[in-house]
């Protein structure tokens, strides 16, 4: 599916929900009028940099430009930019099934709570596109090969580390996340990946970045576009994030072979 701009989208979903209010939704997506009357120059950004140049780079399609977007608002809990996004998503190209699975998947890597939030305004969206359940993932889907020598490797240092610390959180992990979740068909392991990374920077958690930086670049997320979702998330999570980033993703880079 192709492209459409960002500002477009963002304009079309006000014009559609002007006088509504969002299920636990604080407000609709501002528009720029809605900007330029607070900022000015936040609307010059807006509309310039951000429509005009970030969203365009070449490092990284406008579908994983999406993706990154959807994941850092739902990492940060930013239900407020999330209508436009997630219909922005659906118009590069991600899939309800895909969408559906990032909600999912965040639910365990950045709470419970955080996913509610995403399922309230999604909800809106799918039934503002027609678009029901027979487009969604089944909850207990022919999973995906398991990698059994890298999820022994991972699970015994998991489990030397912590497992007389935590033992039930060092459970889940191995039986909930790495032999279920991250195995569900329909969002491909590199996206997966890219979801993860995207949340971890957004929120801070530099210090997860390492094992699933490796891994995303296992799945296939190429240093060039790891470079462009830093750069994208620098505007969507802040540059502070980002920088405390840096470090550990140049790191992972020079201990990569190649």
């Amino acid at each position: 599916m192709a492209s459409v701009s960002l500002l477009g989208a963002s304009l079309a979903y006000a014009d559609q929900t002007k006088g509504t209010t969002m299920s636990n939704t604080p407000s609709v997506s501002p528009t720029l009028e809605d900007i330029r009357s607070v900022s000015p120059a936040l609307e010059k950004y807006a509309g310039g940099t951000i429509q005009e140049d970030l969203w365009k780079r070449p490092g990284l399609s406008p579908r994983d430009r999406s993706i990154v977007t959807v994941a850092a608002l739902i990492a940060r809990n930013q239900a407020v930019e999330m209508p436009r996004h997630i219909a922005l998503a659906l118009d590069n190209g991600v899939k309800p099934a895909e969408i559906s699975e990032i909600i999912t998947h965040l639910a365990f890597y950045s709470g419970w709570a955080n996913a509610m939030s995403a399922v309230a305004v999604t909800k809106d969206v799918f039934s503002q596109r027609g678009l029901g359940a027979d487009q969604l993932p089944a909850a207990s889907p022919q999973l995906l090969p398991l990698n059994e020598a890298a999820e022994a490797q991972r699970a015994t240092g998991v489990q030397q580390n912590f497992g007389q610390v935590a033992p039930g959180v060092v459970q889940y992990t191995t039986d909930l996340l790495f032999k279920d979740l991250w195995l569900r068909p329909d969002l491909a392991p590199r996206d997966r990946s890219l979801v993860t990374i995207s949340a971890l920077v957004a929120s801070g958690q530099v210090a997860q970045i390492p094992y699933h930086l490796n891994r995303a670049m296992d799945n296939g997320l190429t240093k060039e576009q790891t470079s462009e979702v830093l750069t994208h998330l620098a505007f969507y999570a802040g540059w502070p994030n980002v920088f405390s980033a840096l470090p550990v993703v140049k790191a992972v880079f020079e201990g990569r072979p190649g």
